[in-house]
């Protein structure tokens, strides 16, 4: 766990994501964020997320800018990210629209941040866009894997073309690209490390960090010579 300060502000109040909102979340982040499908794989289906506790961790940056701002921060820090490019991407994170507009936090449970997917991924089954499925063999333990189709990719390609919702595709972009190839119980492990998250109690809502990312980001921005 790091040492950096636990410093939040009063959460504002925050209508709840709406069921089509999680939806088109979970869809992107399956077109985004999913790898290709192999042929063990069941028949019909293009992308796949391999474990619900993956698809949790990536939905908790896509809906909380500033804990992704975070992360992109400490790419640049470690060298893996160009600072010219992704600082201020960072700093739209924090101060553009993001957290007015696509901030919606998430409860804290037994292996961190979670949301019922039942009814967001109902709605895609639905439609004919994706479907999860059950995997694993008694004793062993169950997990569930989940699958988009080429309706499914289509229907992505259309959000990225729409002038509101192309902010999706675009965010999921950036937590694929922070989230890289770890598999949950990392990306999980990744978020704890931040003190608030880490503190945060049992059905409580996770709060923001915006104020103490941000002087990270003043921070890296000196050390790199960043406008």
């Amino acid at each position: 766990m790091t040492d950096r300060p636990s410093l939040t502000v009063a959460e504002p109040d925050r209508p709840e994501a709406t069921k089509n909102q999680h939806a088109i979340r979970v869809l992107v982040l399956l077109h985004t964020c999913g790898e290709p499908v192999t042929n063990a794989d069941p028949a019909g289906f293009v992308k796949v997320i391999r474990s619900e506790l993956r698809l949790q961790a990536l939905d908790f940056w896509l809906r909380n800018p500033d804990y992704l701002a975070d992360q992109v921060i400490s790419k640049v820090a470690d060298g893996e990210l160009d600072a010219t490019i992704y600082l201020p991407l960072a700093r739209e994170l924090l101060e553009g629209s993001e957290p007015i507009l696509h901030w919606y936090p998430m409860p804290k449970w037994l292996r961190g941040a979670y949301e019922a997917l039942d009814d967001s991924f109902s709605m895609l089954q639905s439609y004919g866009l994706a479907e999860v499925r059950r995997k694993g063999i008694p004793p062993q333990r169950y997990r569930n894997e989940f699958f988009l189709n080429s309706a499914g990719v289509s229907a992505a390609i259309e959000l990225a073309a729409d002038p509101v919702l192309s902010w999706y595709g675009q965010q999921a972009e950036l937590v694929s690209l922070v989230a890289g190839s770890d598999k949950g119980g990392r990306l999980k492990e990744r978020q704890y490390e931040q003190a608030e998250y880490a503190q945060t109690q049992m059905g409580l809502r996770i709060a923001p960090i915006a104020p103490v990312v941000k002087q990270r980001l003043a921070a890296q921005l000196m050390a790199s010579g960043v406008n």
